[in-house]
């Protein structure tokens, strides 16, 4: 598939992490150039201690690197202060992790509008949006005023999913975020994210679960925090033939997954 520069909204230039434990120095990410292109649904696939993680909190500047620069949209965020940094994130990213993170004491409603309160003035729309969004992935009126405590994990994690698109970022990064859940309510989740993918949001996601990764029209492959392999796929459907999962089941095995 062709690209042009346009279409890039993060890249990396000699991306390197390092972490010092007990004085030994583990290069957990080594001199990566990759980059995330507008409406992707990018998959970031690796074993254990590939550097999966490390490469989408970078990515995300919730991790600072190393070495090399981070442009997000052409624009070197490893330059950004902390200060600058939670701006930035505020208003461009949405977070899901495979722990959700909804505040105990607030309740789903607010989970969902404390992120919108930070961006958006007109408090009323903010609040019309939540509710349109929260119904759309089968959260109804019922659910607003429970605490995290009285609903479901599957429940919890649609909700968390809404606060990170309340305030449509232009990409969402997700971590593991069905790796918690059961078949059905993972399926949700990943169905709620299928779509705003299609509506023009990108997202990337770090997953060891192929069915999960059978929702990305891009694969990453990474082993030892260089990324080893790549495959393109077309838009996810759900009526996607078996000649999907082959293609993707092969591209894995070539690299020892």
């Amino acid at each position: 598939m062709s690209r042009n520069n346009e279409e890039v909204l993060v890249q990396t230039r000699k991306l390197g992490k390092t972490f010092s434990h007990g004085g030994v120095q583990q290069h957990v990410l080594k001199n990566l150039d990759v980059a995330v292109h507008k409406g992707d649904f990018t998959i970031i696939m690796g074993s254990s201690g590939s550097g999966k993680s490390t490469l989408l909190y970078a990515l995300s500047g919730m991790e600072k690197p190393t070495l090399g620069e981070i442009l997000f949209e052409g624009k070197d965020i490893t330059r950004m202060s902390n200060d600058q940094l939670a701006v930035f994130r505020r208003k461009h990213c949405g977070f899901v992790f495979q722990q959700i993170h909804l505040l105990d004491t607030m309740s789903v409603l607010d989970n969902v509008l404390s992120s919108a309160y930070l961006v958006q003035r007109d408090r009323r729309k903010a609040v019309a949006k939540a509710k349109e969004l929260l119904t759309r992935v089968g959260l109804g009126e019922g659910t607003w005023g429970k605490f995290p405590a009285q609903i479901s994990g599957g429940e919890a994690q649609r909700a968390g999913i809404i606060r990170a698109l309340i305030n449509e970022p232009k990409v969402v990064f997700a971590d593991e975020p069905t790796g918690a859940l059961n078949s059905a309510s993972g399926a949700s989740v990943l169905g709620v994210l299928t779509e705003v993918n299609r509506s023009g949001q990108s997202i990337v996601m770090v997953t060891h679960d192929l069915k999960t990764a059978l929702r990305g029209n891009r694969i990453l492959y990474l082993r030892d925090g260089v990324i080893v392999g790549e495959l393109q796929l077309s838009p996810f459907h759900e009526d996607s033939g078996p000649e999907r999962q082959d293609q993707l089941q092969a591209f894995l095995t070539e690299l020892g997954w």
